[in-house]
């Protein structure tokens, strides 16, 4: 009778459950319904206002180069009841013009706080220590949303002295929490009648239509109907109560979002790139090799002979040095999966910089089975 020990028997176990994992698919991640898609006419609304910063120590604009400095605090001025002489040369060191911008959310209402940008517009070298004035905050219709005002809170720090300069962080934008206090508010509707309609993040006709069944298996048949791959309608009571219960349901809903389209992003800026994980690769053969050119110049200096009464001549002399790796030719089989392709191109050695020509070729030759997006 043949025996087997337990730690035997416990490794043949994990080898086996190891193996039934890599056959099996993986599975499906649910997402809620508020990650997936937003509810049409809950937005945000852009506000931006022009104002001034004023208590900093000499960092401020430089009003000979900033004239709209000295023509916001003149008028400003005036409104307080200031009359200024005129052609007086104001040399202001303390105040900065500055930019306040910020978003409302929706169903904001009159009272509530928000949170400001405050960026400035000239050159003055530091927003740190400044106090924000009085500042209307308006809208893209042109009316006042907001009023903005308090000390602008900067995370960074800056010393200068002969010439020498240390700055951490950026000292041109700072933050007040809580700054501007909404003064009205916008109307906002949630749907028209007994409908609302749900707009997916990104549009596609299989997610659409896996909301669509999520939907009506929830809340009954009838209730959710797909207009196009991104909009979906949806039936809600007339209440504005049993609504928001309705919404609040509706977002938590659990719905599996379709695999997404096979994508590569590049940035040909920063050389980064950027593969999902649906992005696969037909057999192809590759040749990469590294041509560089070395261009060396120094200055050569020419001395007359002694009382020839000739002069120093300075003359530049230029070495140029043309460096080429052998190519390689490597050969890259059919891959369905991300990993596949990426210790493919690995293999190959090639940089960030490289992979953006390489994965162009593969694109225009067919290999790459994925679309290609430049930023």
């Amino acid at each position: 009778m043949h025996t087997v020990s337990v730690p035997s028997l416990k490794k043949s176990l994990r080898v086996i459950a190891c193996s039934v994992c890599l056959l099996l698919p993986f599975a499906a991640h649910a997402e809620r319904l508020k990650d997936l898609a937003s509810v049409q006419g809950v937005r945000q609304n852009q506000l931006i206002g022009y104002g001034l910063v004023v208590g900093l120590d000499g960092s401020g604009d430089q009003t000979t180069q900033t004239p709209f400095t000295i023509q916001s605090i003149v008028s400003m001025m005036q409104q307080m009841g200031v009359n200024l002489p005129q052609g007086v040369n104001m040399q202001l060191k303390n105040v900065a013009a500055v930019m306040v911008t910020t978003s409302l959310p929706a169903f904001a209402q009159p009272g509530q706080t928000l949170d400001i940008t405050v960026s400035s517009m000239g050159n003055a070298k530091s927003l740190r220590g400044g106090t924000l004035l009085m500042t209307p905050l308006k809208g893209a219709d042109g009316q006042i949303y907001g009023m903005a005002q308090g000390n602008v809170v900067v995370g960074g720090v800056g010393a200068a002295a002969n010439g020498s300069k240390a700055q951490i962080n950026h000292l041109s934008v700072g933050r007040i929490s809580a700054g501007a206090t909404v003064e009205r508010a916008v109307a906002s509707s949630l749907g028209q009648g007994d409908l609302i309609f749900l707009e997916l993040k990104d549009s596609d006709f299989s997610t659409a239509s896996r909301v669509v069944e999520a939907v009506n298996k929830r809340f009954g048949p009838e209730t959710a109907a797909a207009q196009d791959g991104r909009v979906i309608r949806v039936r809600a009571p007339m209440s504005n109560d049993e609504r928001v219960s309705f919404l609040g349901a509706l977002e938590s809903i659990n719905v599996t979002p379709a695999q997404v389209s096979a994508k590569v992003i590049l940035n040909a800026r920063t050389g980064s790139v950027v593969m999902n994980q649906t992005v696969t690769l037909d057999t192809c053969a590759v040749s990469h090799g590294n041509l560089s050119v070395v261009i060396n110049t120094q200055p050569v200096i020419s001395q007359p002979a002694p009382f020839s009464g000739g002069q120093t001549v300075v003359a530049q002399q230029s070495q140029i040095e043309i460096n080429k790796d052998p190519g390689k030719v490597i050969l890259l089989k059919n891959s369905a999966s991300l990993a596949d392709v990426v210790k493919a191109l690995n293999s190959i050695g090639a940089t960030p910089q490289d992979l953006l020509a390489i994965l162009q070729a593969m694109k225009a030759s067919g290999s790459l089975r994925a679309e290609l997006e430049i930023i």
